[in-house]
């Protein structure tokens, strides 16, 4: 099936409207076009974008970006200072140092109760998980089957900010930590 300049102008329409990544075949569905065809019309539009579909083509300041488990059209890497400046006009949208920490163990051992996170920390951290929802970086993933805590999880959102399409994505931590062969194991012997 040849890809249309319609059909291009309809899938750029729909990605300047959304505000979260959407999956190809969330794109199919919303276009009524297969799956297959879609996915070429977003690699198709992506070498659009950087300049790489015809000779002498201009990269854009923006690019159709894949990740947190969908596309979306994006700032290109390299412009963040202009447009956080541009975003933010003087705000500080930093996370704590105690959030960073919140939101790593809960990316690593998710899902991951509040009280769970609280022993790995060593620190109460109501008030942090109330900031990490309230941001939308994390969500509520059910309940421990045993306890009945709510248990915690991050987000396509998370996944967007770190430029990650999964959470397999996540490095491995082990070599990070001079001397932990294995960190599961220091973390259940923590608690």
């Amino acid at each position: 099936m040849q890809i249309t300049e319609e059909e291009l102008a309809g899938l750029e329409a729909v990605l300047m409207v959304v505000d979260a990544p959407v999956s190809v075949e969330k794109l199919a569905e919303t276009l009524e076009r297969p799956v297959d065809h879609v996915d070429r019309m977003l690699h198709h539009l992506r070498a659009e974008y950087d300049g790489t579909l015809r000779e002498g083509g201009r990269m854009h300041g923006f690019e159709l970006r894949q990740a947190g488990g969908g596309w979306r059209i994006a700032a290109r890497a390299g412009h963040e200072t202009s447009v956080s400046r541009f975003v933010l006009q003087g705000q500080t949208a930093r996370l704590s140092q105690a959030a960073l920490e919140t939101l790593a163990v809960i990316a690593y051992r998710q899902p991951v109760s509040r009280s769970r996170i609280a022993a790995i920390r060593g620190v109460n951290v109501d008030g942090v998980v109330r900031t990490l929802v309230t941001r939308k970086l994390i969500e509520e993933r059910g309940e421990d089957e045993a306890t009945g805590a709510v248990l915690f999880g991050t987000t396509a959102a998370f996944l967007e900010h770190l430029g990650l399409d999964s959470i397999e994505e996540l490095p491995e931590l082990s070599p990070l930590l001079p001397g932990v062969e294995n960190l599961d194991q220091v973390l259940a012997e923590d608690l």
